[in-house]
């Protein structure tokens, strides 16, 4: 591993879900910083927040995990939140959604969205994991 990922932002309201996903990711030593935000509304407002940063990219994440359905603001909202925020800091994002639906539409809708990278099931992975970092990431992989 070269270079690790500033920041991974999960976005899931599970906190078992949470824990495991950040075990995956601090063993597979990718990222200097995990976030994890409950909600679509906490996630808006950290990247909202870190956007106005004159650094952002050393602020902002690389990476985001995000589930669909969660209280507040769930998956599918905050998509339509995300998609306002500023090009250049969707530019410097990848992101992943990542969910316990099994429901076709779900997978349909989201690849129809360009700011959803991949759909992928629940748990991450390290093998999932490692696919997104050499196909996204090269540099860090």
């Amino acid at each position: 591993m070269n270079n690790k990922l500033n920041c991974i932002l999960l976005i899931d309201d599970d906190d078992a879900t949470n824990f495991i996903h950040q075990i995956i990711i601090k063993k597979s030593n990718i990222a200097e910083q995990i976030v994890t935000a409950l909600n679509g509304k906490q996630a808006i407002e950290f990247l909202t927040k870190n956007g106005e940063d004159a650094n952002t990219e050393n602020t902002l994440p690389s990476l985001i995990f995000l589930d669909i359905n969660m209280p507040v603001m769930d998956g599918w909202g905050f998509i339509e939140a995300y998609q306002k925020l500023s090009e250049s800091v969707k530019n410097q994002i990848i992101l992943v959604m990542l969910t316990t639906s099994y429901d076709p539409d779900d997978k349909k809708r989201a690849l129809q969205i360009p700011e959803i990278s991949e759909f992928e099931k629940k748990p991450l992975t390290f093998d999932m994991l490692n696919q997104l970092m050499e196909k996204y990431f090269p540099e860090n992989s």
